[in-house]
């Protein structure tokens, strides 16, 4: 069944792309991501055909299918019908209603037969689903939220630098499996409709990609799964795209990995990284293989808590017991799969995450930087950071800036540790003039090359020349009392207020009322009178804040009119 869902929406990829796009002129009221289901189910049980609608099928489709597989009951009650009305409409005006449907007028007829009844099934569907909402829902093996609070409690995570994960990910041989496939693939195959190859393509296809034919009386393309597996890695690193008339093709630039970029190289290996899924056993029994479903994830995510090394017995026993947990099945599943972890450890090396070491299996670097990210994707909360000596003063302020005084002042203590401080005033200074609207930024690393006396002075000087550092390196220069360095003028003085006030806006409305009552409303009211006149990224979204909120009517109309000068220069 998986395999004829993966062909069925392959097929149809194309077709509801440009429904989507004629959707946004023809039909705006509808929601073109409703159709996708819809359209896919109507492919897998009724018609092979795209183009081919009839009545009953249509109502068969919403009344029997939909509501068995449909995800959100609220939004297709509202939005089902209508959408699958445009898509209709969408097939008939643009030719591809095929001979032998039923005309788009029965069919839009059938649509307001069926509505009520569908109505009132999505209706019961959300009661239902109200109705188990007290209900404790468990999750999957490789369901994140339970290890939360485990994950919110380790230690700080380092993670290696670019290069070095980039190096990693150029050795991936899944990766390289997957560009021999794409590459064999070229440029415009047709793929059949019950499988994606034929016995004769799939022989050519295991042989490129390096794997042996299996030993089977059956259909060949039935008994290779790990050839799909490498089939939808392949789409997932953007190496195939469908493409129109039932095909599939390469990208231009396929070829060409390992990519010399390592930016680019960690940006496809990311696009392939929810792999990680294609690792879990698979099973002949559908419902076997469901129960042991997030069983990669849940090896991962127990790795990661474990510091990143587990004994392997030890690890396969307490998977084997959480599948026993949280499924009936789970323990005939374990047992039917002889050895569950094999086929996860196996997709785990080939994408260069894990590692065996004699009875234990560890993380690598790349695998470390690879479950961050799913823990991220999660929105679960890990506190990991870059490495101290690979990170960027770009990386240490954005960093710091999110962490408590005491924490950050460690960071930078041991990033200066590893800097010449000359160095490193320079590093912070270059770092906070990349984005003229971060005055955050600019603010911390102002105050910590502060610190660095006579040391930083070179660095100041270069900050001269630029307008958002200026002011920064001015009044520090003034205050070394260095020979020649020119005295800070109102307008930098100006400055540093707008970057203060920025700062204190970011924080939320109560603070930023708060720093403009500490300074009272004549002095407030002195600076609108001028303040207008910097050419500061935030300074006609301060005066319209400044206008709404200040609890002083004088002070928020003198704003009013400032913004309004401000907006004319």
């Amino acid at each position: 069944m998986t395999d004829r869902i993966e062909v069925a929406a392959t097929e149809l990829r194309p077709l509801l792309e440009e429904f989507i796009m004629w959707a946004r002129a023809n039909a705006p009221g509808s929601d073109p991501e409703l159709v996708g289901p819809a359209a896919l189910w109507h492919r897998l049980a009724f018609s092979q055909d795209l183009g081919t609608w009839k009545r009953a099928d249509l109502r068969n489709l919403l009344l029997d299918r939909m509501p068995k597989v449909v995800e959100d009951p609220d939004a297709a009650a509202d939005g089902m019908l209508p959408a699958v009305d445009a898509y209709l409409t969408f097939l008939s005006q643009t030719g591809r209603l095929a001979k032998g449907s039923d005309s788009l007028a029965d069919l839009q007829a059938e649509l307001d037969d069926v509505e009520d009844e569908f109505v009132d099934l999505m209706e019961e569907l959300i009661d239902d689903t109200e109705g188990e909402e007290d209900e404790e829902e468990t999750g999957d093996l490789g369901d994140f939220e339970m290890f939360a609070d485990e994950l919110a409690e380790l230690d700080t995570i380092r993670l290696r630098p670019d290069s070095e994960l980039a190096a990693a990910a150029r050795e991936a041989p899944l990766i390289a499996k997957a560009r021999d496939l794409a590459v064999w693939v070229g440029s415009g195959r047709r793929v059949g409709e019950d499988t994606l190859l034929s016995d004769a393509e799939v022989e050519e296809a295991l042989a490129a990609v390096g794997l042996p034919r299996p030993e089977t009386e059956g259909p060949v393309a039935e008994s290779v799964p790990y050839l799909w597996n490498i089939w939808n890695l392949a789409v997932d690193l953007e190496f195939l795209e469908p493409g129109d008339a039932n095909t599939v093709a390469v990208q231009d630039d396929t070829s060409e990995w390992p990519f010399d970029d390592d930016e680019d190289v960690l940006d496809a290996w990311m696009l392939g990284l929810h792999s990680v899924d294609y690792g879990d056993p698979e099973l002949d029994d559908d419902d076997l293989t469901m129960a042991l479903a997030g069983l990669t994830r849940g090896l991962l995510v127990r790795l990661l808590l474990a510091g990143g090394s587990r004994d392997l017995d030890e690890l396969g026993q307490e998977l084997a017991e959480a599948a026993a947990d949280l499924d009936e099945l789970g323990s005939d599943a374990w047992e039917a799969a002889g050895d569950p972890l094999a086929p996860a450890i196996d997709w785990l090396i080939g994408y260069g995450m894990v590692e065996v070491d004699g009875k234990a299996l560890r993380l690598t670097p790349l695998g470390t930087e690879g479950v961050v990210h799913l823990v991220d994707d999660a929105d679960i909360e890990v506190d990991a950071r870059p490495a101290i000596e690979s990170m960027s003063a770009h990386e240490l302020l954005a960093l710091s800036a999110e962490l408590p005084e005491d924490e950050a002042d460690a960071e930078f203590a041991a990033w200066m540790r590893l800097r010449e401080p000359g160095r490193a005033a320079e590093e912070l200074l270059e770092a906070a003039g990349e984005d003229e609207s971060d005055a955050l930024i600019r603010v911390q690393a102002a105050s910590v090359v502060g610190t660095l006396g006579e040391a930083a002075i070179p660095a100041w000087r270069e900050a001269l020349k630029q307008p958002t550092l200026r002011p920064y390196a001015a009044t520090h220069l003034s205050q070394l009392e260095v020979e020649g360095a020119p005295e800070p003028t109102q307008d930098d003085t100006h400055w540093l207020i707008l970057d203060m006030w920025t700062i204190s806006a970011g924080l939320g409305r109560s603070e930023f009322v708060s720093s403009l009552q500490d300074i009272g409303p004549d002095m407030v009211g002195n600076l609108l009178e001028v303040i207008w006149k910097i050419p500061h990224a935030h300074v006609e979204e301060l005066l319209d804040l400044i206008s709404q909120v200040h609890p002083d009517k004088q002070v928020a109309k003198a704003a009013r009119r400032a913004l309004f000068k401000a907006r004319s220069l």
